[in-house]
């Protein structure tokens, strides 16, 4: 078989079988999902956000996407719901007093935890990387672990002290299954979304247009094209009439009559008191007679 040199192969080498399937390594899997965006593949570092699928991204990351959406991104199918800066929430996170970051290993000379996480949960101290169930509450962004959600049970935000639901809880990187039912959820709450704006709409279209009166709604529409009809004749007629020199004339007199219309003699108000009235120049009592006016060298305001 031409062995030369007295090497013998083994089965494996000579017989070709299926090949083994690609086993994911879980503690990279892990560290993928916890501890780097789920957008831009870059390390989480505050302001870290979450969208309504439990997913973590840098909120830089997320800012850059909704600027420019065209722009080519190795992960944006994962971004596709978050239509603006509404869809996400900034997440109230607890550091890890044993995280150390870049320079807890340095030298390489001792051993490094990979399953240290960045954040803990502020009520039970579990490490949030990946081995613990965690959630955030939608109404104040604080993070939580599973266990701590159900051991102490409450609708007071533990850490903040706001008030909230169980719909409010939204689970952090979770299985497919949940993944589906927090779509669901989102879906059905932005139907209601918009069957409220488009009620609100509604409402605010039948309060600004004006009611119609009952005499206008009867009054028939032949009398009042009638009015206009006499109306534009009886111009017509004037205006052939009088040319463009009776225009005029009549434009000065409509003006003096409106001015005659405005301007009324204190004299002649009723509702004015005598005394109020004598202030006036225009009052009787301020009236001279022809022996005491002056001559017009001597003219004064009383000289009428």
């Amino acid at each position: 078989m031409g062995c030369d040199g007295g090497t013998i192969p083994k089965r494996h080498e000579l017989v070709k079988g299926p090949k083994k399937v690609e086993k994911v390594d879980k503690n990279a899997e892990l560290a993928a999902k916890w501890k780097y965006c789920a957008l831009s593949q870059e390390k989480l570092r505050r302001p870290i956000v979450s969208c309504e699928l439990g997913r973590l991204y840098n909120k830089d990351a997320i800012i850059e996407y909704l600027l420019d959406k065209s722009a080519e991104r190795p992960n944006a199918e994962a971004v596709t719901h978050i239509r603006g800066i509404k869809d996400i929430k900034e997440l109230n996170l607890t550091d890890n007093p044993e995280w150390e970051g870049e320079r807890r290993n340095t030298k390489g000379d001792r051993y490094e935890d990979i399953h240290c996480g960045m954040f803990i949960c502020p009520v039970v101290g579990l490490e949030m990387n990946g081995k613990h169930r965690f959630c955030y509450l939608q109404t104040c962004g604080c993070v939580f672990s599973d266990r701590a959600l159900k051991e102490i049970k409450t609708e007071i935000c533990h850490k903040c002290g706001d008030p909230f639901k169980d719909e409010d809880i939204v689970v952090l990187n979770g299985t497919k299954e949940e993944v589906q039912k927090l779509k669901e959820k989102m879906e059905e709450k932005r139907v209601k979304a918009k069957t409220k704006k488009s009620k609100k709409s509604k409402a605010v279209e039948t309060v600004s247009a004006p009611p119609e009166s009952k005499e206008d709604a009867q009054s028939p529409p032949i009398d009042v094209a009638g009015r206009k009809s006499q109306q534009n004749g009886n111009e017509s007629s004037q205006s052939a009439v009088a040319g463009p020199s009776g225009a005029s004339s009549s434009t000065k007199v409509s003006k003096s009559l409106a001015a005659s219309a405005t301007k009324r003699s204190i004299q002649d108000m009723e509702e004015k008191s005598e005394a109020f009235k004598s202030l006036f120049t225009t009052h009787s009592s301020a009236k001279r007679s022809k022996d005491q006016t002056s001559n017009w060298v001597t003219h004064t305001p009383y000289h009428f």
